[in-house]
């Protein structure tokens, strides 16, 4: 099962190819790279200030001297084993983040500051919390659910945006991306991922769409057609793909992400004032509306309320396969 996932996107009839794309989402497979037992590496030869909290779902690592910024989802796993997804706190954690950050900096004039996007666990991000979806659709709690899904949107609108302070925002994707993962990655202004990795947009398997900014960010990098072939399909795609589409920017070697983070960030260093001016720019002329976003989260939400027992047991399906992978009991 797990040597299948690189097949995904090539079967052909509709049965076989959904049967088999729905085991890949369960147990998407995952190897750490030879030589690197740990993701928690110091960035820069400066010595970095390390934000933690006991409670926080977050690694933060700040480098002031040099105006870079690490996010670190999933710190909280190690200690206390959980589904690495976008989980109530770890969106409320980073949204705190993104607001305090984003403050500081605006305070500060910072020219050209950079904030990555990374993760502690061995997949990027699986997502959109699942289990807490079946509960509010069975219970029919509209209200709660538009209420995760609009914080949702404002955490990867402010990657989107430069956290209002002109950061240059970087998802660093050393494993697998899936749904709202893939989805935060796209908000980013630049995707570096490590070889092998798996991306892709999962929802159409229980009668959803991706309603956290994957169409728009999308169609910024590829055409309209394309977005909405990802998007209904469901297949999932190694970086390698995604580079030769452009949803990617950068594809490195396993274990090289960091470093390739690091030369994107001495690139602009050497012309910091261009930099500064080309994030200026390109939120003058690309950004995605705030209010855009939010209308299609409507329109997420009133669809996942109409699903039936069927799309919903597919959801407890996924529930407790990533609960297994993570060595849960998923009851």
């Amino acid at each position: 099962m797990r040597q299948g996932i690189a097949g995904v996107c090539f079967y052909t009839h509709r049965i076989r190819r959904r049967r088999t794309l729905t085991r890949s989402i369960l147990c998407p497979s995952e190897r750490r790279p030879a030589g690197r037992s740990s993701r928690r590496t110091n960035m820069s030869a400066v010595q970095p200030f390390i934000r933690t909290n006991i409670d926080s779902t977050l690694r933060i690592i700040e480098e002031p001297q040099r105006e870079v910024y690490w996010i670190h989802m999933h710190a909280d796993l190690s200690v206390n084993p959980g589904r690495a997804c976008f989980s109530t706190r770890l969106v409320d954690d980073i949204t705190r983040y993104q607001t305090n950050l984003g403050q500081r900096l605006t305070d500060a004039g910072v020219l050209a500051p950079h904030v990555v996007l990374a993760s502690d666990s061995d997949v990027f991000n699986l997502g959109g919390d699942l289990a807490l979806f079946c509960r509010l659709i069975r219970e029919g709690d509209r209200v709660r659910l538009l209420d995760y899904a609009q914080r949702c949107v404002r955490g990867v609108h402010a990657f989107h945006v430069g956290l209002g302070a002109r950061a240059h925002s970087i998802a660093l994707v050393q494993g697998n991306a899936l749904g709202g993962g893939f989805e935060a990655a796209l908000s980013c202004h630049t995707i570096i991922a490590e070889e092998g990795v798996m991306m892709g947009l999962p929802e159409v398997l229980f009668d959803l769409f991706p309603g956290m900014g994957a169409y728009s960010f999308m169609c910024q990098r590829v055409s309209a057609q394309l977005a909405q072939k990802i998007m209904l399909e469901g297949n999932l795609y190694s970086a390698e793909q995604l580079l030769g589409m452009g949803l990617v920017d950068r594809v490195v070697p396993r274990g090289q992400g960091v470093a390739a983070v690091e030369q994107v960030i001495r690139e602009s260093k050497r012309t910091p004032h261009a930099w500064a001016a080309m994030q200026q720019v390109r939120e003058m002329t690309t950004a995605v509306p705030l209010d855009e976003m939010m209308r299609i989260t409507e329109i997420w939400v009133d669809t996942a309320m109409q699903l039936g027992e069927k799309s919903l047991r597919t959801m407890d399906r996924l529930v407790r396969a990533q609960s297994r992978r993570s060595g849960l009991d998923a009851g």
